[in-house]
């Protein structure tokens, strides 16, 4: 994780949601490199914003104020032969970015020339691709496309379901499903029993961070960067570890029933786990046999 606040990421779509997403990104970048003024500009850096209109800049005309920091300065961007508008293949060829995201809702948008400018621009040897818009009819692009054209190394992941594509020779491309089943049962579950009235940018990166270190080195080096639904019971019991221990460490945590919030302070890590473990709700139910006369 660490190498994430050096990433290039190349972003489609500058709505309210995809700002939404990058702004949170940039914050955990931000977080990583210790929460200060440089680190938020650096980490806002990482980012190169296309819309309908193409590149974003600060030449813009009637920016959206959320975009603001996030749109490129024309020094910036000349020097890469980029201007105002360029379009996502120019950017995508100039920037050379180790991550495509797509929050476009545009289908199709992640185009076989843009495809091809990633496999042939990125000097990063697992470039990822995550064709985040839903439905499955608006995803940027599919799995089959991203494998056949930028190759078997790219790491994929989706906002909508796609099967894996057989590569060949018993290898599998993985489509990963980014789905927020992964961290809303344990940022519910970690800020009721935290006790915390507020829901913090802090513990929202912490739940994130939890999530991408659960990931095994071997499984990310498979492509990959989700746990399998058999695992969600266990992810979501770290992740609600992880959003307690934050809001402690944010002073926000006021206590859940009987554990106050000076004794949720002296637990260590092994104790808020056992504490989650001991609150969470587990569906087992009885045997019931009928007997038919």
């Amino acid at each position: 994780m660490l190498d994430f606040p050096k990433q290039k990421i190349v972003v489609a779509g500058a709505g309210s949601a995809g700002i939404g997403v990058v702004d949170a990104a940039s914050k955990t970048m931000a977080r990583m490199l210790g929460n200060t003024e440089s680190a938020f500009q650096s980490a806002r850096s990482q980012f190169w914003i296309v819309d309908a209109s193409g590149l974003i800049t600060e030449n813009r005309a009637n920016i959206d104020p959320a975009v603001v920091p996030f749109s490129r300065k024309q020094k910036d961007v000349g020097h890469l032969g980029l201007s105002e508008g360029s379009s996502l293949v120019e950017v995508v060829k100039k920037v050379k970015p180790d991550v495509l995201l797509g929050l476009s809702a545009v289908g199709g948008l992640f185009s076989k020339e843009v495809l091809e400018a990633l496999r042939d621009s990125t000097t990063c040897s697992r470039p990822a691709i995550f064709a985040m818009s839903n439905p499955t009819k608006n995803a940027e692009c599919t799995p089959e496309e991203a494998f056949s054209i930028v190759g078997e190394n790219v790491i994929f992941a989706s906002g909508s379901p796609f099967h894996d594509v057989n590569l060949g020779d018993g290898k599998i491309g993985h489509s990963n499903q980014g789905n927020n089943m992964y961290l809303f049962p344990g940022i519910g579950l970690g800020t009721l029993l935290s006790g915390a009235r507020v829901i913090s940018d802090g513990m929202l990166q912490a739940a994130a961070e939890c999530l991408a270190a659960y990931m095994k080195d071997e499984e990310v080096h498979e492509g990959v960067i989700y746990p399998p639904i058999s695992r969600i019971r266990d992810i979501t019991k770290e992740v609600a570890a992880a959003v307690v221990r934050e809001a402690v460490k944010e002073d926000l945590a006021e206590g859940y029933r009987d554990m106050d919030p000076r004794e949720l302070e002296r637990l260590n890590e092994e104790e808020i786990i056992e504490y989650v473990q001991n609150n969470m709700w587990s569906p087992e139910y009885p045997t019931l046999v009928y007997k038919q006369d």
